[in-house]
């Protein structure tokens, strides 16, 4: 009998127990066997069957969507691709635009079947017809899948131009599917672009890319773009949900939780490490073996160092991070879950109610265990940090030693206080309100006592002109305590209303107003000015504006008693005559000694005395408690 043979006959025993019509296909025997001898039995045909077992098939593979309504995650390109089939606007070129794993290439084909399919184009299509089928396993004749790594020159595209003139084989379009389009060399762009504009009737081209910006315009304006987006994680734990479903594994919902956070919107990289974790742990997968498996933290450590970080406790994390890589964590992956805990963490302050429809709800009642709750301003400083270590680990040569040290100073941010903070306790603003969740929650900084003894001083903007501001040495009279109490004036609201007004005179006279009390509904305010102020104050416009801003916290008939006292201009200094025309001949000019009053030269130490006796410095040091150690001139 002929190895090839499609009828073979039987000889001696085999004859009575071989089937009527038997045929052998060919494709499924070894090759090595030229022909067969007469004297072997069907069971060496039976054997031979065996030893070649079909191969297996990963996940990814066997669970592609085959239709519109198995696609997961991107409802806005299934529906506007939906729409145009139903109503005959099918455009010529589709570019599909988005990362890796995310349906780019299942999507092309599934628009690929729903065009040739029998009966269509049509939306709804059996993915078990022939040409279907075709399509999917990408042997059918009029869809032609074209890698553009591999397939980038000139002389390519030019045999495509050449091809796409010819009808289409069986289908009813010609359909040409160029995957990683943007890696097509320039001038195999611009071979592409006359056929691209002008196609024929039964060509259509389906374009897919993971980096957008290398594409030349030129070919974006002609075709339709869709970009496709990253999958959220609760659609991947439930597709890998109905996958452990067919395939009989038991599997729980933390560990599904974490592959779907861990492929970062990729339902393929996903469905990857879910068949990886299968082969791994059987029919039976928890948490703790997908933590192992992939060397990723659990919730519980990473809640843990992050205690530790906000408990302002160096030694207990730099303990945890040596736990962590004992154990052998990816730091990389590390830093990322500690970046993803802190922003939870920030949305959990900010919005409470976004955050409990967010976040996984064992995270929720985390968050509402700590007390007190940091500040947005700490918050914002942490996350700081750790975007800096996530751009730097990546190329570090020793990741322990540049973690171990952003850890320390994660641990001392704390400590640190704002120059906000500082300016906000000087210029007697108040402070941020809270958000509700932390409303009744004390401020995780540490707070600033003012001295009883030391007067509230008046803002100086460094933008003021030192002209307009009233003099250093001048005492503010004291207003009377009836009328001015602190927990009854309204003025420094007042005055931060001012300092945002849409006037720019207001805005300059509110850095030198001074409160000095009420009487009946007149408020009494003094201001130290230039002249050109003074007389812009005294206007009626200016003066309506005022009170219109006193009436909002003093009451409706308050008005303003503004004693405006002009502050004498500075004098003109003389101009230094010029190196060339001494002003008295025979004498050469001198330098000039700098006044006391100007501003000490570069290099120049600074007089500690007169430096700790500025108002504004006083107060800082009376405020906190400090001291000064050093000083430096810039």
């Amino acid at each position: 009998m002929s190895y090839f043979s499609r009828s073979p006959s039987f000889h001696g025993a085999d004859a009575a127990r071989a089937p009527p019509t038997a045929a052998v296909p060919s494709r499924r025997i070894h090759k090595s066997a030229a022909r067969i001898p007469e004297n072997y039995s069907l069971n060496f045909i039976r054997a031979t069957y065996l030893c070649f077992p079909v191969s297996y098939q990963v996940l990814a593979r066997k669970y592609r969507p085959q239709t519109f309504a198995e696609i997961v995650g991107q409802d806005h390109v299934v529906r506007t691709l939906a729409n145009a089939i139903q109503t005959g606007r099918i455009a010529h070129a589709f570019l599909f635009v988005g990362p890796r794993g995310i349906g780019k290439t299942s999507i092309a084909r599934i628009l690929a079947k729903a065009l040739n399919c029998p009966g269509g184009p049509k939306v709804e299509f059996d993915p078990q017809d022939d040409l279907c089928r075709e399509i999917a396993e990408g042997r059918s004749l009029d869809v032609i899948e074209i890698d553009g790594a591999s397939n980038n020159s000139v002389d390519q595209i030019r045999e495509l131009n050449d091809a796409v003139r010819f009808a289409p084989a069986r289908g009813q379009f010609k359909i040409y599917y160029i995957d990683e389009v943007h890696m097509l060399s320039m001038g195999a762009f611009n071979a592409l672009l006359k056929t691209l504009e002008e196609p024929p009737a039964h060509a259509k081209f389906i374009f897919a890319t993971t980096e957008v910006h290398k594409l030349p315009a030129t070919i974006i304006s002609r075709c339709q773009r869709f970009d496709l987006k990253r999958i959220s994680d609760a659609d991947i734990a439930k597709q890998l949900q109905m996958i452990a479903g067919k395939e009989g594994v038991e599997v729980s919902a933390a560990a599904l939780r974490i592959l779907a956070r861990n492929a970062e919107g990729g339902m393929r990289d996903a469905e990857s490490a879910f068949d990886q974790i299968i082969s791994f742990c059987g029919k039976k997968i928890e948490e703790s073996d997908v933590l192992t498996i992939f060397g990723l933290a659990g919730s519980r450590e990473v809640w843990a160092l992050a205690e530790a970080i906000q408990a302002g406790d160096a030694d207990l994390a730099l303990r945890r991070v040596r736990e962590l890589t004992a154990q052998g964590k990816d730091l990389i992956r590390l830093t990322q879950e500690l970046l993803r805990y802190h922003r939870n963490l920030l949305l959990f302050i900010v919005s409470p109610d976004m955050a409990r429809t967010e976040l996984d709800p064992d995270e929720v009642h985390h968050f509402g265990t700590l007390q007190p709750l940091p500040t947005r301003d700490l918050m914002l400083a942490w996350i700081d940090e750790l975007v800096h270590l996530e751009e730097r680990i990546r190329f570090a040569l020793v990741k322990e030693v540049l973690f171990e040290i952003t850890m320390i100073r994660l641990t001392e941010q704390r400590q640190k206080i704002s120059l906000e903070a500082v300016i906000r306790h000087l210029t007697g603003q108040a402070p941020s309100s809270p958000s509700p969740s932390s409303s009744s929650s004390s401020s995780s900084s540490p707070p600033i006592q003012p001295s009883a003894q030391a007067p509230a001083p008046n803002p100086k903007p460094e933008t003021r002109n030192q002209s307009e501001l009233p003099s250093p040495n001048r005492k503010p009279e004291t207003a009377n305590p009836e009328t001015s109490a602190a927990e009854s004036n309204p003025w420094p609201r007042v005055q931060q209303n001012l300092r945002k007004h849409s006037s720019m005179v207001l805005r300059r006279a509110a850095e030198a107003m001074e409160f000095l009390g009420t009487s009946g509904s007149t408020v009494r305010l003094r201001v130290a000015a230039s002249a050109t102020l003074a007389q812009s104050l005294a206007s009626p416009a200016t003066r309506d504006a005022l009170n219109e801003e006193l009436r909002k916290s003093f009451g409706p008939s308050a008005s303003a008693g503004l004693e405006i006292s002009e502050l004498p201009p500075e004098p003109a200094a003389a101009p230094a005559p010029a190196p060339s025309e001494p002003a008295f001949p025979g004498l050469k000019p001198e330098k000039a000694e700098p006044s006391s009053t100007s501003a000490p030269a570069p290099g120049k130490p600074l007089d500690k005395g007169e430096f700790e006796n500025d108002p504004l410095i006083r107060a800082a040091l009376e405020a906190f408690s400090a001291r000064i150690v050093s000083l430096k001139s810039t």
